[in-house]
């Protein structure tokens, strides 16, 4: 998906991040970890430029890829479709947990526009 056509323009990508997770159909294809490569983009609400160039509003890279190595591993799926579609949920509440604790992030509500909310987006791949 390009920023042009999407409603926030600053992407955060996270490219091949190797993780290791039991997956697969067949029963003996799950009993063994196999080794995946994950990738993650994030729209966030909030712009670049209104980070104020303060690190504790930016999106934590390094979280995000210590918690999706860790989500994935404990997980245990048929498809690959359903561990994304599991993984990208679970990363846009655990993102959004972190933004209810900065206070400088009140309420993000666009009142004209209520399907322009202060929800950030998510894709893995």
């Amino acid at each position: 998906m390009s920023n042009e056509s999407h409603r926030f323009c600053d992407e955060v990508h996270i490219d091949q991040l190797e993780v290791s997770t039991h997956i697969g159909v067949p029963e003996q294809e799950r009993a063994v970890p196999q080794r995946l490569t994950v990738s993650i983009s994030f729209w966030p609400f909030q712009q670049t430029r209104d980070l104020a160039d303060n690190i504790h509003k930016a999106v934590n890279y390094s979280a995000v890829a210590e918690e999706t190595k860790s989500f994935v591993r404990d997980q245990s799926v048929n498809l690959i479709e359903t561990l994304a579609d599991l993984l990208a949920s679970h990363l846009l509440k655990m993102h959004e947990k972190r933004k209810q604790t900065t206070a400088d992030d009140a309420d993000h509500t666009d009142k004209q526009n209520p399907q322009n909310d202060a929800r950030d987006q998510c894709a893995v791949s």
